[in-house]
């Protein structure tokens, strides 16, 4: 770590600094993340057309504009970002992770901003689009964590979260079944560490944001993940300032 922080949980980075070398492999350990971002992403750029009020068909509806993705690993969300036209800051508490981000966006001639730092250090403010995917369920003070998301958003701005859900069907399947089977590393998940739809949203509320749409993320063995209306898996939300 680089800094003393209230929300990064060291053994957290540490597990997830361990798979960085595999982060872009999609046979790798990171294979479950390959099969949820197309579904992330499809998500994501759906409410960028909504909120900047963008051509579907637009090749980069974020030209112009700044993106933070908070937790951002090896740069899996960051570089569709980027090809989307942002400026790009990618943050994440495991260096390893960060340079597996540089090293795999710079021969692609992608200029991204990649730090090993926590989002309550981070001194950026006025991002266009804020982004935190499946990483709120592995901070150790959620609500800091939020607030520092809250203070880099513009005031217009688009913030997109993710994480599980805390149910006896999270716990099955992301937990108990996905370890067992191999589908992600023992340690990743840890069940007590979900939070629910409606702590999220008094969260936010707290830190003076509000939802304005909340998506399940259903998985099949056959079909995989895909968008839907249950939201005891996992979800995403999308959040304005209030």
């Amino acid at each position: 770590m680089t800094k003393a922080s209230s929300t990064i949980n060291p053994a957290e980075a540490a597990h997830f600094g361990t798979l960085a070398a595999e982060w872009w492999d999609p046979k790798g350990s990171s294979a479950m993340l390959h099969r949820l971002n197309p579904v992330r992403l499809a998500y994501i750029r759906e409410a960028i057309d909504l909120h900047f009020d963008c051509d579907s068909s637009q090749l980069r509806p974020l030209a112009g504009k700044k993106a933070l993705d908070v937790g951002c690993g090896a740069g899996l969300l960051c570089e569709p970002l980027a090809r989307m036209g942002a400026k790009v800051t990618g943050l994440d508490a495991a260096p390893e992770n960060i340079a597996a981000a540089r090293a795999h966006a710079e021969p692609q001639g992608l200029d991204i901003d990649y730090r090993n730092e926590a989002i309550e250090n981070f001194g950026g403010r006025d991002h266009d689009l804020v982004t935190s995917l499946e990483v709120l369920e592995h901070v150790d003070d959620p609500q800091a964590f939020i607030d520092g998301l809250a203070k880099a958003l513009a005031d217009d701005g688009l913030m997109i979260i993710s994480t599980p859900n805390r149910t006896a069907m999270s716990k099955l399947l992301l937990v108990e079944l996905a370890e067992i089977t191999g589908q992600i590393p023992r340690g990743t998940h840890h069940h007590d560490q979900f939070i629910t739809p409606e702590e999220l949203e008094k969260m936010l509320g707290n830190a003076g944001l509000q939802v304005t749409d909340s998506t399940g993320l259903s998985y099949s063995p056959a079909k995989g993940f895909a968008l839907s209306d249950n939201l005891k898996l996992n979800y995403l939300m999308t959040v304005v300032k209030a």
